[in-house]
């Protein structure tokens, strides 16, 4: 008896589809299956189809391009059969040397991240994409977590926040919410990267931590409760975040934007609303809901107004 233990589902994954890029089944600038659709047709996790795209991704067989998701890369006709490319494709000149400082590899992997997602980053996929071997980038981080604390740092290091700010505390919490909210609309893996129970120690992070509670300073509240609004007040930043980061996702891995999703689940939820048993929920505008700007803005004033309350009812 054989104890030779099968590949894991991934590798098998992998295997097939790279077999159908490099026979040429799937051409380069082809559509790949998304990563949901991986996860239904060999009934895997998502983490695993995630995983899955980013050997492949890492492999250079396939790019993440705006508005039309993961396609088989171009570079990948230079790895095809000749008999498909109709010329023989000579072999690869060797990467030349660059010396590298960490601004550099820092600033790269945020660009990686914001187009083609958190997944999509590697140390290999980074070192290629600054034309150097894997273990240079080592001189600079030491492993993906602490590349991706030093972006979370670097990301923060963004936002110049003023000193003393605004006059009184509310303004002052208005500033700093909307400076993070615009932050997490520009990076849109900021908000996955970002732990309240193992909080990043790092400069630029503490800083915006420091400057929320400064603004409390002075209101006569003991420490737990200035921390624990510093947190609530960046926790309600970033729910809405991942909702905007989710939609974001949805449209590259789909191709589908929002109004055309709605046009096609139209019927359907027109006879829900229209079945007389959800009346109010059918007056709602289809705007509101997807406003994630409106969203935020709402929930940061319901937060403040309650917050208010809060001092008010201490200080009678």
């Amino acid at each position: 008896m054989s104890s030779q233990r099968p590949d894991p589902p991934y590798r098998r994954i992998v295997t097939e589809l790279r077999a159908r890029i490099l026979t040429g089944d799937l051409r380069p600038g082809d559509r790949m299956p998304s990563i949901r659709q991986i996860a239904q047709r060999w009934g895997v996790a998502v983490a695993t189809a995630t995983k899955v795209m980013a050997i492949l991704r890492d492999d250079g067989l396939v790019e993440t391009t705006v508005g039309s998701g993961t396609v088989v890369s171009a570079s990948t006709r230079h790895k095809l059969p000749v008999s498909l490319t109709g010329t023989p494709q000579p072999r690869p000149s060797a990467v030349p040397k660059r010396v590298l400082n960490t601004k550099q590899v820092l600033r790269t992997a945020i660009t990686i991240a914001d187009r083609e997602g958190l997944d999509a980053l590697s140390m290999r996929r980074l070192a290629a994409e600054l034309g150097v071997g894997p273990m240079s980038l080592y001189r600079h981080v030491a492993t993906k977590d602490e590349l991706v604390a030093q972006m979370v740092d670097e990301a923060f290091g963004e936002t110049e926040l003023p000193i003393p700010g605004p006059e009184g505390w509310r303004a002052k919490l208005e500033l700093i919410s909307r400076r993070q909210w615009q932050l997490c609309r520009r990076h849109l893996w900021l908000p996955r990267a970002v732990s309240f129970t193992r909080p990043l120690l790092m400069p630029n992070l503490t800083a915006h931590t420091e400057w929320t509670l400064r603004a409390l300073d002075g209101l006569g509240l003991p420490m737990t409760t200035c921390i624990r609004e510093a947190l609530t007040l960046h926790g309600l930043v970033v729910t809405v975040a991942l909702s905007l980061a989710d939609e974001i996702e949805a449209e590259q891995e789909t191709g589908m934007t929002l109004d055309r999703w709605r046009i096609a689940e139209q019927k359907r939820a027109g006879e829900l609303l229209e079945s007389g048993r959800f009346p109010l929920l059918a007056t709602v505008p289809e705007e509101t809901i997807s406003d994630l700007d409106g969203l935020f803005e709402y929930g940061l004033a319901c937060h403040l107004d309650g917050f208010a309350t809060l001092l008010a009812a201490r200080s009678s």
